[in-house]
């Protein structure tokens, strides 16, 4: 069972959304919030593993409230899609910096939005082609030039090479097939990164990628 908080300050999209997760089989909404603190409040309280949070807030907004989650070790296992109006570069980049495994506009079809929940509740990053181009070019500027020793030590060879693939934007059975790997091996490669990184999903790995050197814009 997927167990889904909702953050939002305007009651009626909490229920519109606590209506439409709770008929799915798999999923249970065990809270809602309408600031950022009382968000903090209940994930501390209750298991949550995905929550669905806006950014604009009061008492603590979205991305303060996201830095919070990602900050805090007991909450490792707890992932943030942000829900907003707003589908700006500068929010997009801001959530995902602050620790956001995903990121949807509010008029996204109930169908995409449920798939959503399931995809981050797998350690899945959940941006669409678009945003995720936009986001990345405005994170490459000022990237290095070489890769970042330092950062990648921990990673074997093998493994800055699966990452380098994953900050393509390849899936693991399409890195299984560029390496001539099983789609386990190449699963197991990409989770050892992910803990050696402290990354907390697959998004955050291709933030890693790019901000490391190790992936440039337009590379293939």
């Amino acid at each position: 069972m997927i167990r889904v908080a909702l953050a939002d300050d305007q009651v009626l999209v909490r229920a519109g959304f606590h209506a439409l997760l709770a008929a799915e089989d798999d999923i249970e909404v065990v809270g809602e919030a309408s600031s950022g603190t009382e968000l903090l409040r209940l994930v501390e309280r209750e298991p949550v593993d995905v929550v669905l949070m806006d950014i604009r807030m009061p008492d603590g907004d979205g991305l303060w409230a996201t830095e919070q989650i990602a900050a805090d070790p007991k909450l490792a296992g707890v992932h943030v899609v942000i829900v907003t109006t707003f589908e700006l570069d500068e929010y997009v980049a801001r959530a995902v910096r602050a620790g956001a495994s995903g990121f949807l506009v509010k008029d996204t079809e109930p169908v995409d939005l449920i798939r959503a929940v399931r995809v981050v509740a797998e350690g899945e990053a959940l941006l669409s082609p678009g945003v995720t181009k936009r986001l990345l070019e405005r994170m490459s500027t000022g990237l290095r030039d070489a890769p970042d020793e330092e950062r990648l030590a921990a990673l074997t060879d093998r493994e800055r090479e699966v990452l380098r693939l994953v900050g393509l934007g390849l899936t693991n059975d399409e890195i299984a097939a560029r390496l001539v790997l099983s789609p386990l091996t190449a699963k197991t490669h990409v989770s050892r990164i992910m803990q050696k990184l402290a990354a907390r999903d697959r998004v955050h790995l291709v933030v890693v990628a790019y901000e490391s050197g190790l992936v440039a814009p337009g590379w293939q």
